[in-house]
């Protein structure tokens, strides 16, 4: 049997992009599994990380230069062994020669022998050129490895056309790894890294596994962006008149939010109660709450549109609906070449009925946050008008004095809603609207 020549990296980013293009598999959880089943770490795992990430970030350009260079249809794992190559030539430290050889090792290993002449040709004649000299004056699309619709989307969100770019450069960029110190459990001083100004108990580390950070293992902290922090901190600091026991998250699936929330309930005696409409999310989201089981009144398996809770029953409520995801293209990046608009157009009549029934299930003065990942206005203003259109108890609360020093995050679309973006705020697209029921 012949030795195999590829490094442990670049075969475990291959094998991640094939499943994102065979199956449909979303890269950060089949790139954990990866790493994790065949003992890959340190450097290793930090370019496995890079190639993966990197490559479907830039996919629209690299297939642009690609298509211009080969004549006929490319077979899917060749296309994607050119990517992994074209990455590496063009967007990192790699020497030609080293990124050259080892993707034709890779391909003769992975593929077969016969289409190892063609890409050793066409990543030479990649190499001829910088990132930039490829891209010169081709369509946006191409240059800034976005969908012409998600393209259209952002800006219509953004409704700032100077800004553009940079917001679809942001996406671009590697995101930071950034932790949640859970209030109670963990301090940011334990953390290390350095503080991030959308919520105070964030912390961007510099690099390193955050798995390695004791309280990360121990479940007081986790990894999350500081958006979403911001999303439970917002629900949080609303003002209540009366009781303010009982919790609830509609759609809590991973867990990340509601453990922060039940960390912040803990410490005011009140619990969430936690549910997810996926068994498999829910058990995600069991773990994720366990040290701070404290402020949890328990984690069922429900449909939010269809609750198994009485009208009335919460006192505050948050719905981090389902939504396109185009918010986050900095860590799913697959999303902006899986999604479609009329994914938007299905996800829609969704997203209204969840946060009905939100409204539904907070008492008279409690407060309902809909938020999501998303900026784009279908899934956000345009969710909230259309639910409070037909519905007389319920009235958009301004959140802007909810969310400390971050400046310029008021929705151009919604007033008193609030717009993160990665390019003004350093954190993903989320967009989060706070309601009272009247």
């Amino acid at each position: 049997m012949p030795v195999a020549r590829t490094d442990p990296a670049r075969l475990v980013a291959f094998e991640v992009l094939r499943a994102v293009s065979d199956q449909d598999a979303y890269a950060n959880l089949e790139l954990s599994r990866l790493l994790r089943e065949r003992g890959v770490s340190g450097r290793d795992a930090a370019l496995a990380t890079e190639l993966v990430g990197g490559t479907l970030r830039l996919q629209g350009s690299y297939d642009d230069i690609l298509d211009r260079l080969v004549k006929g249809t490319l077979q899917p794992p060749v296309r994607d062994a050119l990517r992994l190559g074209t990455h590496q030539l063009l967007s990192m430290r790699v020497p030609t020669h080293a990124a050259v050889t080892t993707t034709v090792d890779l391909v003769k290993e992975q593929i077969g022998h016969k289409p190892s002449g063609l890409v050793n040709a066409v990543l030479r004649k990649v190499a001829a050129q910088d990132l930039e000299s490829w891209l010169t004056d081709r369509p946006r699309p191409a240059r800034t490895a976005h969908p012409a619709w998600v393209i259209d989307a952002l800006a219509e969100a953004l409704d700032r056309p100077a800004e553009l770019d940079a917001l679809l450069a942001a996406d671009n960029e590697r995101p930071a790894v950034v932790l949640v110190a859970r209030p109670g459990l963990a301090d940011v001083a334990e953390l290390g890294g350095s503080a991030l100004a959308a919520s105070p108990y964030a912390v961007e580390l510099e690099g390193g596994d955050p798995g390695a950070v004791p309280a990360v293992r121990e479940g007081r902290a986790g990894v999350q962006d500081a958006g979403s922090q911001l999303v439970a901190l917002v629900l949080a600091r609303a003002a209540l008149e009366g009781d303010d026991q009982r919790w609830l998250d509609v759609c809590a699936g991973p867990g990340g939010k509601a453990a922060l929330l039940a960390a912040i309930a803990a410490e005011r005696g009140a619990g969430v109660l936690a549910n997810e409409r996926q068994r498999h999310r829910a058990q995600l989201v069991a773990q994720g709450v366990r040290a701070a089981r404290a402020g949890v009144l328990g984690v069922v398996t429900g449909d939010g549109t269809r609750p198994p809770w009485s009208p009335g029953t919460f006192d505050r409520v948050l719905v981090d609906a389902p939504c396109s995801g185009l918010g986050a293209l900095r860590r799913r990046p697959e999303s902006r070449w899986r999604r479609t608009a009329a994914d938007v157009e299905e996800l829609v009549p969704l997203q209204v009925a969840l946060l009905d029934a939100a409204l539904d299930a907070a008492r008279p003065g409690g407060v309902v946050l809909y938020a999501t990942c998303s900026p784009v206005v279908a899934e956000t203003a345009g969710v909230v008008r259309t639910v409070l259109e037909r519905r007389t108890d319920a009235v958009v609360e301004p959140a802007l004095d909810l969310i400390g020093d971050l400046e310029d995050a008021e929705s151009a679309h919604l007033p008193g809603a609030l717009q993160l973006w990665p390019h003004r705020h350093r954190t993903d697209a989320m967009f989060l609207s706070l309601l009272r029921r009247r």
